[in-house]
């Protein structure tokens, strides 16, 4: 087993991480659904004014992605939160679908936890990061694939049937 080494911020990089995580607490769990312990954000909300919503989660990702570059984390790791930001803002962009989704969706908060476990520890990336992210690729080729694999299937009943 490696040691683990410690590193310090700067004033400012801590003060950018205490405000990322303000922001993403905001976004993603900031209120209780009364009755439950479920929480939920302002994301969701934001998200149903049409153009405009599905624009603060990208804006917060960036951020994010910023201070990730500034502290060094390992590019696998911000590729996946990259991953988990565009899964959040293709399904999103779906009506209704992608309304409801954003209430369990919580990429914000799962990103500054990605940050953070790197931000204070020289860590490389895990192996979870590593199948996370093929994983992520290999879905993303099937889905471009499906339409291609549906039209051969779709013109090979039409040959067998009207032919």
């Amino acid at each position: 087993m490696g040691v683990v080494r410690l590193r310090s911020l700067t004033r400012g990089q801590e003060q950018r991480l205490a405000a990322l995580r303000r922001i993403a607490e905001l976004l993603d769990s900031a209120f209780v659904v009364p009755g439950t312990n479920y929480r939920i954000g302002l994301d969701p909300i934001i998200g149903l004014i049409p153009m405009i919503g599905d624009l603060a989660s990208p804006v917060f990702t960036i951020g994010l992605l910023w201070q990730a570059y500034d502290l060094g984390i390992p590019k696998v790791v911000q590729l996946r939160m990259i991953v988990n930001a565009a899964i959040d803002g293709l399904v999103g962009a779906i009506p209704f679908v992608g309304d409801l989704f954003d209430f369990g969706w919580k990429a914000n908060e799962w990103n500054l936890a990605l940050l953070e476990l790197h931000a204070y520890e020289e860590r490389h990336a895990a192996a979870g990061d590593w199948i996370f992210v093929v994983a992520m690729i290999a879905l993303l080729i099937a889905i471009a694939a499906l339409p291609f694999v549906i039209a051969g299937m779709l013109i090979s009943w039409l040959g067998a049937h009207l032919f």
